[in-house]
């Protein structure tokens, strides 16, 4: 087993068959992990019933409650783990990111020696479409302010495009990520970062959503402008190095 997307829901039913659909029959063979939070609007279901047509590429593992984006990673990550996957995907329901790209994170950290690849919006030929000015200037602005607290040469450390090496993952200690939402994704490459691997941008074009509501509220922001301070204080890589790897 080589590559595995996983796709955090909670209430995606208007996209959720669509993006399966999309990955599901990219060439490579993608396989896909769906984590939902009992959506209540049945997006579980709609995986199921897929699920039958793809019996060894699609799976779902359904969570009691909502817990948040960063904990359906981490949940997500383990069981990628377990099966030893070698490359592993984040990526949204919604269509902002297009499944088309996989395949260039992918060959980012296959075959151009990234250990984290991350889809960028910031670097050269990369953008967003269809979000408003100050949508636009919240993100370049948590992208600045990340950079200059905490010395990451990222350019889109926001990001939840990404595919990760395997051993990167097995060396993160997962359980020191403490983040769920906006600040997961900047938490997530800090930990690579101090770990000492390479993280490639690779451009994309982010399109917000045209079906579904946004997850995107102030609790959120709140979080990613405080989280990113609270980051300065690891200042050594032990502190985000796993157990075995200590031993």
């Amino acid at each position: 087993m080589d590559k595995l997307v996983i796709i955090p829901t909670y209430n995606e039913k208007e996209n959720i068959v669509s993006i399966l659909q999309t990955v599901l029959s990219l060439p490579g063979e993608f396989h896909v992990l769906v984590v939902d939070d009992s959506s209540p609007d049945r997006t579980a279901d709609l995986v199921k019933e897929l699920s039958i047509s793809f019996p060894q590429r699609l799976f779902l593992e359904e969570r009691k409650g909502k817990g948040g984006l960063g904990t359906a990673y981490i949940h997500g990550f383990r069981w990628a783990l377990q099966r030893n996957y070698t490359f592993i995907f984040e990526m949204d329901a919604d269509f902002s990111h297009n499944p088309n790209d996989l395949t260039r994170l992918y060959q980012a950290c296959a075959f151009e020696h990234a250990d984290v690849a991350v889809g960028s919006r910031y670097v050269r030929g990369g953008g967003v479409i269809n979000w408003p000015f100050s949508r636009i200037l919240l993100s370049k602005g948590a992208s600045l302010y990340t950079r200059v607290l905490t010395k990451m040469r990222v350019m889109d450390p926001t990001a939840g495009f990404v595919c990760y090496r395997a051993a990167v993952l097995s060396e993160i200690n997962l359980d020191r990520i403490r983040f769920i939402g906006y600040a997961f994704q900047i938490e997530m490459k800090y930990a690579a970062w101090k770990l000492g691997f390479k993280i490639k941008e690779v451009p994309i074009v982010f399109q917000d959503r045209t079906r579904g509501s946004s997850k995107m509220n102030k609790g959120i922001i709140k979080e990613g402008v405080l989280g990113v301070w609270r980051l300065r204080k690891y200042a050594s890589s032990t502190d985000y190095r796993s157990v075995q790897s200590l031993n």
